[in-house]
């Protein structure tokens, strides 16, 4: 798996930048603080989103910004990817899109889904990925640091042996599962047995027997006591249809008798109400007469024809030719008055809108007035400008030529300052690392002398270390002294030059600064002199404008006082239009009260109809209610003949006999009913009885059934439980032993990087035991813990214990392993010169192992120079936005990307 092209927009300090990466060995280096470690972490982000960032979403959107995108392009087993996460913060929440794609069809949304997908793609989740592949800033010595447990669990996870402890936890929580079944099972089974023993003992099929035939004798005696029953109700019914018969005749008497008497009353009912009808019809016919008044009153009130001819004279055809001419009248007035309102409301309009464009023309005069006053105030700030920037002309080019003063003094040449100092920094990294090398090589050579003084001490040959007296190479110790002062004499004169180098370093970078600074005043001044001009055009173009606008002022004043005479004289035309309206409206409204007596005369007309119905409705009624009270005393004879004849028709002697016999009947079916009950009761009794030996008999039948299946369920289970602990146990051994053969191929690895990168005398060999606890041992064969180490060689360590990690998984599982491109963030921190230098050489054996994309971010020179692909990352102080630039290594100059905002 490696890394084609990652892309940001609004990520921590970039604002808009792409990145190609290709194969081979990536260095990215620029200042401390520039976002080197930013283009790592947004690469690890689009792979596992949110578990990727030691802090929130939010600390990845670029301050001031809303929206945030990162696009990651890689490839895997042949198979191109691109995924793209965009943030953007609403409020107080952000909103994580995310989208993954490849070239096979393969497409996931959502953050989850992405990083579900990534983690099952590489075999490794964040966390995996950090301990495997990528070696964040300050986190070199993090393997190392762990405790032997956790470092097992990092290292068994990587290499997939944690999948076979989560199989041996299945197979040992099945096989617990397992336990509790075949438990529970042979205690049903244990109590299907008890129970089957205890029914069996109970000799269910004699006692059903007994039973039953006890039941047949309790049948008998209840079917001769409901026949005996059957006849008593019998009696009963027949001695109560009798007295059935008695009662009704005697409810009909009363009920005949009753009703004569509601007869009598009604008849008398009817003849008070023919006398109150009676007096209804005199009161209606003195109603009338006062009716009749009131409408020869309003009649002549209303102006009406025939209405001095008295009663009677006034009709509804003459109010109606009186409504008539009053309707046209109205219609007339109210014609004239709408022509007067139309005309007294557009007066008022006319007036009011005159009014309005007056205030109007008098608020625009005093807008152009004001305009005029700022395009005046204007043109005076313009010229301040102008004397301003003029002023600031005049210090720039007196800078300038402070500045180009100081190339009188130099032997350089303006633009020849940046490629000076990127070849004495060029020479002061030669000369350091000849200063190294020298350190080195002294080191060693002290070391030589002391143990041949050593020896000599002892009186064996400094060479070989045979007696002296037998040795031809006593005299060799004085060479190593000779070459001991050589070394200390170049080693002087090496860090001489690094210190003359230093110094003409920092000459020459007052010179590039001196030529930025030219540019910069160049380019300061053009913009100058550009808005010098541009203010005075503006100076003028506002002292105009401020002119025209007074002009303009005048202008409309004088057309707001003539809108405001017009206005005046539609006001005066408003008032009289309005004075006739009024005239016209009293007129409608003597109309309005002759109408109101006209409807008055029409309600007393319509009440006279009223009434003389009313009084033929009551003639109708009392000559109704005659009628009915002859019809009324013909049923009255009747209901006293059929009166008489239901007297006649009772028979008290039959209806006590009755009596008698039906209180008989009811004592017998009292009794019989006690006795059939406790019957009833001993018969349920028996039945349930028998009920429930039949279910004691089909319970054991049951139970014998489930006895043989739980027994044959109980040898499965048993047959399970085996089969579940062999393959717990299998599971177990399995991964002891793959790890064991992980651990000598690990310990083999990590021996090879680490006497690679450490080729010292000190230290003989890396042991690394079953639990992936570390010791490093001496040449003495002192046992030495990691944390014994120096800072410089524990660093070396962890990353030797890192890197033939990252072997194991690229060749143990023969190529399947999808290992990613191997990720150095700062890794020299806690390295000094030599060790580096040692680094470089692991890197460049990590490439002789396969390991196709290596990506370091350094500002170390060394690693610099070994890299096959360079980016430089620089912030801009004013922006605070970072840019990444491309060079060839070794090559002065850089080509940038792509910029940031």
């Amino acid at each position: 798996m490696r890394f084609e092209e990652v892309r940001l927009e609004n990520f921590k300090p970039y604002g808009d930048a792409a990145v190609s990466l290709s194969d081979g060995v990536t260095v990215i280096h620029g200042v401390n603080g520039s976002g080197k470690s930013s283009l790592l972490e947004a690469c690890f982000f689009a792979l596992y989103g949110s578990r990727a960032l030691e802090g929130t979403l939010e600390d990845v959107v670029t301050n001031g910004e809303e929206e945030t995108l990162v696009e990651l392009g890689f490839v895997h087993e042949g198979v191109s990817y691109r995924i793209e996460r965009r943030l953007r913060e609403y409020g107080d929440r952000t909103d994580h899109q995310c989208t993954l794609e490849g070239d096979d069809g393969t497409t996931r949304d959502g953050a989850r889904a992405v990083r579900r997908f990534v983690t099952e793609l590489l075999r490794m989740d964040a966390e995996a990925f950090l301990n495997c592949a990528y070696v964040r800033q300050g986190e070199v010595n993090k393997l190392i640091n762990a405790s032997p447990s956790e470092r097992q669990d990092t290292i068994d996870d990587l290499l997939q042996l944690g999948v076979l402890e989560e199989y041996r936890e299945r197979a040992g929580d099945a096989r617990l599962g397992v336990e509790d079944v075949l438990n529970a099972k042979r205690a049903i089974l244990d109590e299907r047995e008890e129970r089957i023993e205890r029914l069996e003992g109970k000799d269910l099929h004699a006692t059903l027997n007994e039973l039953e035939s006890e039941l047949g004798d309790v049948d008998e005696e209840i079917d001769h006591y409901e026949t005996q029953r059957e006849q008593a109700e019998t009696t009963r019914e027949e001695a109560e249809r009798l007295l059935e018969e008695h009662e009704e005749k005697r409810d009909r008497l009363a009920e005949i008798e009753g009703d004569l008497e509601e007869l009598e009353g009604t008849i008398r009912e009817a003849e008070s109400e023919r006398e109150t009808r009676r007096e209804e019809i005199a009161e209606a016919r003195e109603r009338i007469e006062t009716l009749e008044d009131e409408i020869d009153e309003r009649a002549a009130d209303a102006d009406i024809e025939g209405a001095d001819t008295g009663a009677i004279g006034v009709d509804a055809e003459a109010v109606e030719a009186r409504r008539e001419e009053l309707e046209e009248r109205e219609s007339t007035l109210r014609g004239e008055r709408e022509e007067a309102v139309t005309a007294a409301t557009g007066f008022e309009n006319q007036a009011n809108n005159l009014e309005t464009k007056a205030e109007d023309l008098a608020e625009r005069a005093s807008e152009a007035e004001s305009e005029a006053e700022r395009a005046s105030e204007r043109a005076e700030e313009a010229g301040a400008e102008v004397e301003e920037r003029e002023s600031r002309l005049a210090e720039l080019d007196e800078e300038a030529g402070n500045l180009a003063d100081a190339f009188e003094t130099s032997d350089l040449d303006r633009g020849d300052a940046a490629t000076r100092l990127e070849e004495l920094r060029e020479r002061r990294g030669d000369v350091r690392e000849r200063v190294a090398e020298l350190e080195t090589e002294l080191r060693n050579a002290r070391e030589r002398l002391e143990e041949a003084e050593d020896l000599l001490e002892a009186g064996k040959c400094p060479e070989c270390g045979q007696p002296v007296e037998e040795s031809p190479h006593v005299d060799a110790i004085d060479d190593r002294r000779e070459r001991v002062d050589e070394l200390e004499s170049s080693l002087e004169e090496a860090k001489e030059s690094v210190g003359s180098l230093d110094e003409e370093i920092g000459a020459v970078e007052d010179l590039v600064e001196a030529e930025e600074r030219l540019a910069e005043i160049e380019t300061t001044r053009e913009l100058l002199e550009e808005r010098i001009a541009e203010t005075r055009e503006e100076a003028d173009r506002k002292r105009e404008e401020a002119e025209k606008r007074r002009e303009r002022a005048a202008e409309l004043r004088s057309e707001a006082e003539s809108t405001r005479e017009i206005a005046a004289e539609k006001r005066e035309a408003a008032a009289e239009a309005n004075a006739r309206v009024e005239t016209l409206e009293e007129q409608l409204a003597e109309i309005d009260e002759i109408r109101e007596g006209l409807n008055a005369i029409d309600d007393r007309l319509d009440r006279i109809d009223d009434l003389e119905t009313e009084i033929e409705r009551l003639r109708e009624r009392r000559e109704t209610l005659a009628e009915l009270n002859d019809e009324r005393r013909e049923r009255l004879a009747e209901k006293r003949e059929r009166r008489d004849e239901l007297r006649e028709a009772v028979d008290e002697d039959a209806i006590e006999s009755a009596r008698e016999r039906k209180r008989n009947a009811a004592e017998y079916l009292e009794n019989v009913a006690e006795e059939l009950d406790r019957l009833g009761e001993r018969r349920d009794e028996l039945q349930s009885r028998i009920g429930g030996v039949k279910g004691e008999i089909r319970t054991l039948e049951t139970l014998r059934s489930e006895r043989e299946d739980l027994a044959e369920t109980v040898a499965a289970l048993e047959s399970v439980h085996e089969e579940t602990s062999d393959l717990e146990s299998m599971y177990g051994e399995l991964r002891t032993e793959l790890r064991q053969r992980n651990v000598r191929t690990l310990e083999r690895m990590v021996n090879e990087t680490f006497d690679l990168v450490y080729g010292n005398d000190a230290y003989s060999h890396i042991e690394l035991d079953g639990d992936y606890d570390l010791t490093v041992y001496q040449k003495d064969g002192e046992a030495l813990e990691p944390e014994q180490l120096s800072g410089g060689e524990r660093a070396l360590f962890n990353l030797s214990l890192r890197c033939g990690i990252y072997r194991l998984l690229a060749e143990g599982i023969e190529g399947a392993a999808p290992t990613p491109p191997l990720i150095l963030d700062e890794p020299t921190v806690f390295l000094d010169t030599g060790h580096v230098a040692r680094l470089v050489d692991l890197v460049e054996e990590m490439r002789k192992f396969g390991v196709r994309q290596i990506v370091i971010v350094s500002h170390d020179e060394e690693l610099i120079g070994a890299a096959d692909d360079l980016l430089s990352v620089e912030k801009d102080p004013r922006t605070n936005r970072s840019t990444v630039t491309r060079a060839e290594p070794g090559v002065a100059g850089a080509t940038p990307i792509e910029s940031g905002d």
